[in-house]
């Protein structure tokens, strides 16, 4: 009660023109006291209409009453200072370089509360209340204090600027809007805003959204990077157990498997953690986004927020994958089963598969959910170069072009025996294991073909279901006619429907278990996909289906 009282003697003893405590006040006819500069400066402005009136009452005076200070109020006004009434504001209340200070303050001015946008005034608490005391001040409109005030006047016309060009997508004022805007798409800033609003609503739930799903990929990652460790420790373990069995023999290659797996270790563990730092990166930038977006929500200010908002609202593309897929884990699995069979063929270690086993450890790939590409340039990005295997071609197998081409012959080539070489199918294998992401064409003419991947252990002398591609568990086949189309798998057969071409691209994604066939031409179609689980490397596979000797030779190249 008692600061209310004080608040009210304060307005008793201030100037309604100033809005500050009297300065030699004077007390005019009417009753109503001011400063003797704040109504000798008012009365000057009125000279020409020989009219002289009160600012507050209006009561007009003929002549101009004379000016004498009134001392009673004069020594009133000096004892409410010597009480403190008019107590100086803590320094937390003063206006600083950031803050925007009240315009009506005179000295060390106050931070402002509210700014008017009619006005184009910014108010302190003190001055704000004289502001809303004034019944026509009554409706104009508060907002938060803005140090911008002035580009809500059009500086054209020096008016407000309430009306909204959507023809040239900036505001105006209303004479704007029938003058150089006329017949312009023009509504109101507040219609605007209205507008401009929901779509900011929307660009945030975007926003929120992309947030929740990096925050799952990089719970993903994580979960991955534990998965890395544990496989790659299971394998450490595993492999010194089987080496032990061979000291002396192969020592030298334990430690190479050893070494070469802790690098490989910490090359994929690095690789995971620096995109998971770069996706908590694009979560902690998507935030601040939000936010700005938040307090750009907030804003009272329509001109002010539409000012802003085409800088604000928006949304940086996403330089990531849009979503982590963690398939089933088997990081250095294939190492431990080479290992096994270095225990089983001590006599072929240091000459055969030694080779395999460095070259699945170097070929340990994290799957990071990387998209299928989408034209041949991005799958050529991927490109396998192809050689076929002389060890595994069957006889009536003519291979040229350094061993990247083949041709079905009528008479038997003389090859020498091998125990690779498929002796009842007409096919042949590549001489390189296919292990990672890999892409491949082949270019193929005559009545058909059968292009395929399989596993090294596939039988070479069985019968066609055996050892022919498609017709068992260790193969996969497109059957390619002129006009048609079949995959192979297991002795399954599955009718394929796409536009007839003379070169078929094979996409091959191992860790992920991916296996595409595209016709290629002047756009990738894709033909057939497979997902399942590779447990060992492939092999690209080629196979000419012959029931007796063909008249005319076919033809195939490996591109």
């Amino acid at each position: 009660m008692a600061q209310k009282g004080v608040q009210l003697d304060r307005e008793t003893f201030s100037c309604s023109i100033c809005l500050d405590l009297l300065k030699d006040p004077v007390t005019i006819p009417c009753g109503h006291s001011y400063c003797m500069n704040c109504i000798k400066t008012h009365w000057d402005e009125e000279d020409g209409k020989k009219l002289y009136s009160c600012p507050q009452c209006r009561q007009t005076f003929t002549p101009r009453p004379v000016l004498v200070k009134n001392t009673m109020l004069a020594v009133l006004v000096e004892e409410l200072k010597k009480t403190r009434l008019q107590a100086a504001p803590a320094d937390h209340c003063y206006a600083g370089p950031e803050d925007v200070a009240c315009d009506v303050c005179t000295g060390r001015k106050l931070k402002a509360l509210k700014s008017c946008l009619q006005c184009l005034v910014s108010y302190c608490e003190k001055h704000l209340h004289s502001h809303n005391s004034a019944a026509p001040f009554r409706k104009h409109k508060l907002v938060e204090p803005s140090k911008k005030l002035q580009e809500n006047i059009c500086s054209r016309h020096d008016e407000v600027m309430k009306m909204f060009c959507r023809t040239d997508q900036q505001c105006i004022c209303y004479l704007c809007s029938v003058d150089q805007h006329k017949g312009h798409d023009t509504v109101s800033a507040a219609a605007e805003r209205t507008e401009r609003q929901r779509e900011l609503e929307g660009s945030r739930q975007k926003l929120q959204q992309r947030i929740q799903d990096r925050e799952k990929e990089v719970k993903l990652l994580q979960q991955e990077v534990e998965a890395i460790n544990h496989s790659a420790g299971q394998t450490v373990e595993h492999s010194e157990k089987i080496f032990t069995q061979l000291i002396g023999l192969i020592d030298k290659r334990r430690s190479d498997v050893k070494q070469q797996i802790r690098s490989q270790q910490e090359t994929e563990v690095s690789r995971v953690k620096e995109l998971q730092e770069k996706l908590e990166q694009e979560i902690t930038e998507l935030k601040r986004k939000d936010a700005e977006l938040e307090q750009l929500s907030h804003t009272e200010d329509h001109t002010q927020f539409l000012h802003n908002y085409p800088s604000v609202s928006a949304l940086s593309q996403s330089t990531h994958s849009s979503s982590i897929n963690i398939r089933p884990l088997r990081f250095f699995e294939d190492v431990t089963a080479a290992v096994s069979e270095l225990r089983d063929k001590l006599q072929d270690i240091l000459r055969d598969t030694w080779t395999n086993i460095s070259q699945t450890e170097t070929e340990v790939d994290v799957l990071l959910s990387n998209p299928e590409p989408k034209t041949r340039a991005g799958f050529l990005k991927y490109s396998q170069e192809i050689t076929l295997d002389p060890n595994t071609a069957n006889e009536y197998l003519l291979l040229s072009d350094g061993n990247r081409k083949v041709t079905v012959m009528i008479q038997q080539q003389s090859y020498s025996s091998h125990t690779d070489r498929f002796t009842r199918c007409c096919q042949v294998l590549s001489r390189e294991s296919l292990t990672g992401r890999c892409y491949w064409e082949v270019k193929w003419r005559g009545r058909g073909v059968y292009v395929a991947v399989a596993y090294k252990n596939i039988s070479r002398t069985g019968n066609w279901n055996e050892c022919g591609f498609g017709n068992n568990d260790k193969s996969w086949s497109l059957m390619c006619l002129n006009n048609s189309y079949q995959f192979m798998y297991n002795n399954l057969q599955t009718p394929v429907s796409g536009p007839p071409s003379s070169r078929i691209g094979v996409y091959l994604d191992h860790r992920a278990g991916v296996l595409s066939f595209y016709s290629v031409s002047e756009t990738m179609t894709l033909l057939h996909r497979v997902q399942t689980t590779f447990t060992q490397p492939l092999y690209a596979g080629l196979c000419f289906q012959v029931r007796r000797s063909p008249s005319l030779p076919d033809s195939l190249t490996s591109t």
